[in-house]
Order: structure tokens, then C-alpha cells, then sequence
């Protein structure tokens, strides 16, 4: 299973980016630039050559694959529980999606029509971000279970901020889907942890020297 261990990771390590850049702008009203278009980007990877040409290069999953060894291992820093609890909120909230073919439909439509915007402004724009968060607004919202988001409440309430985190847990749903189409299942997250965690590190090592190139 090494290769679709491979794939599954990287899937995972997105979800946990889009986590983690969710807890700091809920923390401290920003985060990496370049992180968050690596998010926002991998929306609208619809028909990838492999899993990682949803993001980039590895270097771009740099923030998820040390969160993702850092909160399946000993989740050392206070951050790291919030990160966890995101990510498994957001593989759970893609499981409700994924049996709702209407909304699922709904979402993939928005995401199409939010190309131009893309094209037009970049990946990181206000106007695009608004257009995403309200994608998630009007659907992944309306789930009786919900995400709660904790963090500065100065932060949370200003309005670019709080479409930023939308917008991260619409991208983090998005790492999900993929996560579940290389074949990961919630149950993988107890009894394959610890390859997972090896992989992650392995990979974010690579994603680490890649940089320095």
C-alpha cells in the first residue's frame, strides 16, 4: 500500500494545512501567503495528473506535513488540538457530503463559476476568498454539525478574516474528498497512524531540502 500511503498523506497533509492556517487567522488575523494560495488553488485542481499537482510542488505542503506529524504524534504544542480537532471535523463534514449529491453538485458548480474570479484576481484576493467563503456559507454551513472556530474574537470579527477561515475549511473539505479517493478512511487515522506520521516526516523532510535546492 506504499503508494496510495503516499497519496493519502499528501491528501491529509492538505487537510491539516487548511486547519492549521485556520487556527492562526483565528489566532492572529494572518498567515503564509504562499500557504494560502496552496489552498485556495487546490479548489480548482479538478482534474489533477496526480495528488500532489493539486497543490504544487511538496515544498507547498510544507505547514500541513509538520502539522500532520506534529498532532498524530505527541500534539507537543497547545495549537496542535485545535489543528486536530479541525481536521477530523473536516473529514467528518466531507462524509456528510459526499451522501449529499444535491450539495455536493451545488458546491462544484460555485467552484466553476468562481474560475473566472480566480483567473482574473489570483488565488489570494479578497474577492475570491468572499466568493469561497460564501460557497461555504450557504452549503457546508447549513450541516446541523458545524465547526467551531475559537480563536481572538477581535480577529474572528472582522470580516476578511472570518472569510478567510471559510474559505480554509471549504479548501480543507476539498483535501478530504481527495483523502478519501486515494482510499483513506477514518479508521486509517488509529491503526495506520504511526506510517502515516513516518510518511508525513519523510515527506516533509524532502519538502524541506527541496526548498533550499
Amino acid at each position: 500500500m506504499s503508494r496510495s500511503l503516499h497519496d493519502q498523506t499528501l491528501a491529509l497533509a492538505g487537510v491539516f494545512q487548511a486547519a492549521t492556517l485556520v487556527q492562526q487567522v483565528a489566532h492572529q488575523g494572518q498567515c503564509a501567503e504562499s500557504s494560502l494560495e496552496t489552498s485556495m488553488r487546490s479548489l480548482f485542481a479538478t482534474n489533477p495528473e496526480s495528488t500532489l499537482a493539486v497543490y504544487g510542488e511538496l515544498k507547498d505542503l510544507r505547514e500541513g506535513l509538520a502539522a500532520l506529524v506534529s498532532v498524530l504524534s505527541q500534539q507537543s504544542q497547545r495549537q496542535d488540538v485545535d489543528i486536530l480537532r479541525y481536521g477530523l471535523n473536516l473529514i467528518q463534514l466531507e462524509s456528510k457530503l459526499n451522501k449529499n449529491p444535491e450539495m455536493l453538485e451545488m458546491v462544484a458548480q460555485r467552484i466553476d463559476q468562481a474560475r473566472h474570479t480566480a483567473r482574473h484576481f489570483g488565488y489570494t484576493h479578497t474577492n475570491l476568498i468572499a466568493n469561497l467563503a460564501s460557497i461555504y456559507a450557504d452549503t457546508i454551513s447549513t450541516f446541523k454539525m458545524r465547526i467551531q472556530v475559537t480563536g481572538d474574537p477581535k480577529q474572528l470579527q472582522i470580516e476578511d478574516n472570518a472569510a478567510r477561515v471559510r474559505a480554509l475549511l471549504l479548501a480543507g473539505i476539498r483535501s478530504a474528498v481527495l483523502w478519501r479517493q486515494t482510499g483513506g478512511r477514518r479508521w486509517h487515522l488509529i491503526f495506520f497512524r504511526g506510517k502515516i506520521i513516518a510518511k508525513a516526516r519523510e515527506l516533509s523532510e524532502e519538502a524541506n531540502r527541496s526548498v533550499y535546492d
